[in-house]
Formats: C-alpha cells, structure tokens, sequence
C-alpha cells in the first residue's frame, strides 16, 4: 500500500512545502493538494516547488476540474512539470466542488469530465488530441507519461472511472462502501474490456492518531460536510429511495441545511454540525495507531493501493510521524 498526504494550499506556499518535505522523509509517495483558486493559493506553482524540494513525492491536485483551466491547459501545465522532473506527477481529476461553486457556476457534466480525461492524458503524453473539433498536439513532449484518476461517488461516474480513468479516488474511508463503490468499477472496466485489477484505488480521508477521540472527532468533523456536498448533488439526482446510491452514503444529510464554502476542508466548519459522530468514525481515520492500522489493513484487503491522508487539523506533524514511525513500514 502507498501512502499520500493532501493539504490545502493556504499561504505560506513554504510551509506546504516543508509539509511534504517532512511526509516524503517519512516515507509517503505522494503529495496531493486541494485546487480551487479563489480559496487557496495556485497549486501548480506550489507543486513546482514541492518537485524541486523531493526527491521522489509524486504529486497532483486532488482534484482538478475540466473547466477552471481548460484541458488543453492542464494537459501543457503537466507536461512542463513532467519534463523538468522527470514523470512524477498524477491528474486527480473530478467534476469540481468548491472551484466551481465559488465562483458561481456548477458542477462539470459527465460528459465533459469524460473529454477532458481524454484531452489531458494524450497531449501529457504526446499524442495528437481533439478540442472541440481542432486536433492539437505539444510538440515538445518527449516520453512524458500522465496517469488521470477520476474522483466519484454515484453510478454514473463510477462507471466513467471504470470505462476511462488510470486511477479512482474514493474520498471517505468507510469500508463497506469502499467495497461496494470498487466493485462498481472494476465492474463497468471489465464491461468496458479493461483489465479491472490495472486500475489503482485510492482512498482519501482524515487521518488523526491520538487517543483523545472526541477531539479528533471535532478535528475532522469537516469531512462529512464536505462530503456531504457530494451526497447532496446525488439525492438531488437519483432519490433517495432509488437504491442506485447506498443508504450507508445518502442517510445522513437529512439535516444539511447548507453549506458555506468559506470554512471549506477547516477544522470547525460551523456548516458541518449536522454531521453525526458515527459518519466521522466511519469516514475517517481517529485514535492509536492500532485503529488506523486496523482500518487500513482491512482496506488494503478490499483492493485499495493508496491510503491519502487529509491533515487538516491540529495535529499534521504529529500524524504525519506517527505514520512514518508506525504505520507505513508496517503498510507499504
């Protein structure tokens, strides 16, 4: 099993750099950073530096969108990364959230997460590529190589991810639907005439080691509104008794009220009160190292490759060692 580390871009950009400086001594493999430019910093500047400062960490947004940057972009802004170090970036790549709502507009379609998946990878990897209806290549693109993982939660894109994508980004670590949503993948790439077993599964959550559990709850609370957002846009479509999206997923946003992305992936979002401590337990990672290795066997079993660690909390040094120390040896 791998092991990521995601952080918002928040300023100093020096500090998410030491961040991953101090994740890839401690043996993670790669480094995410949220993306959406009105909240945080630009990413892909911070990501330069983050190259230029490991020697290994491969890094990526989780997640990018097909329409804050067009894919043609995106694709270029990878390729230069790519070519000055050498292979070790990764597009997560999804609908879009915060980026998108922000700024007032909505979610990208399916279909143009589909496109741009397509666009992305084969101008990263030198090929020939067609945007709205012109084929484009960068000419300048020698031996580049760009695995695109899709983050998805309903049926639709799951199925996408299946059909398209390199990776898949599941982001909540609940094992029951971290099995059910696998098996929808893996599913749709072998209707697709894939290889199911070649796509990398990833899992993102909040990780918190220490045995204050109701602090650690308070700590990562954010998650279930962020997540939440998601689960929202799919009542809103499918229904909630449609059977199409697990229940264990759907149930508990029946008191969502909204949502305010100013306090976006922060300790102590004041929009996340509706979110019970049983969905924090089950979406995230808390306590002694025990529970979290716990957790992450039981996921390494379910087919996940990478456990990417959320550490947005008070306490990012402290896990981040702890992993290093304790869980990544024993993991990885």
């Amino acid at each position: 099993m791998d092991f990521g580390l995601v952080l918002q871009t928040d300023p100093p950009a020096t500090a998410v750099v030491d961040l991953m400086r101090r994740a890839e001594a401690a043996g993670f493999r790669y480094g995410w950073t949220f993306d959406s430019a009105v909240l945080w910093q630009e990413p892909f500047v911070i990501h330069s530096r983050i190259l230029d400062h490991t020697e290994r960490l491969i890094v990526g947004p989780m997640v990018t969108n097909p329409s804050t940057r067009t894919p043609e972009v995106t694709a270029s802004t990878f390729a230069t990364l790519n070519d000055m170090y050498g292979n070790r970036t990764v597009c997560g790549i999804g609908r879009g959230d915060s980026a998108m709502r922000v700024a007032g507009r909505r979610p990208n379609t399916l279909a143009a997460l589909r496109d741009a998946v397509r666009v992305i990878r084969d101008l990263a990897e030198g090929r020939e590529a067609d945007v709205g209806g012109t084929t484009v290549r960068l000419p300048w693109v020698r031996e580049g190589r760009l695995p695109v993982w899709v983050a998805a939660y309903g049926p639709k894109a799951l199925a996408l991810t299946g059909q398209v994508a390199d990776g898949f980004i599941l982001q909540l670590a609940d094992p029951y639907l971290t099995e059910w949503m696998i098996h929808a993948v893996r599913a749709a790439a072998a209707e697709a005439g894939r290889d199911p077993d070649a796509l990398t599964i990833c899992v993102a959550a909040p990780a918190y080691v220490g045995d204050d559990l109701a602090h650690a709850r308070e700590q990562c609370r954010w998650f279930g509104g962020m997540v939440g957002n998601h689960v929202a846009d799919l009542v809103s479509r499918y229904g909630e008794a449609s059977g199409m999206v697990p229940e264990a997923l759907t149930s508990y946003i029946k008191q969502r009220a909204g949502y305010d992305y100013s306090h976006h992936g922060r300790a102590g979002n004041p929009s996340t009160d509706f979110v019970p401590d049983e969905i924090v337990d089950r979406f995230c990672l808390l306590g002694p190292v025990e529970a979290h290795r716990e957790r992450l066997e039981r996921l390494r079993e379910l087919g996940v490759d990478q456990f990417a660690l959320y550490a947005m909390h008070d306490a990012r040094e402290a896990t981040i060692d702890a992993y290093g120390e304790h869980l990544i040896p024993a993991l990885a």
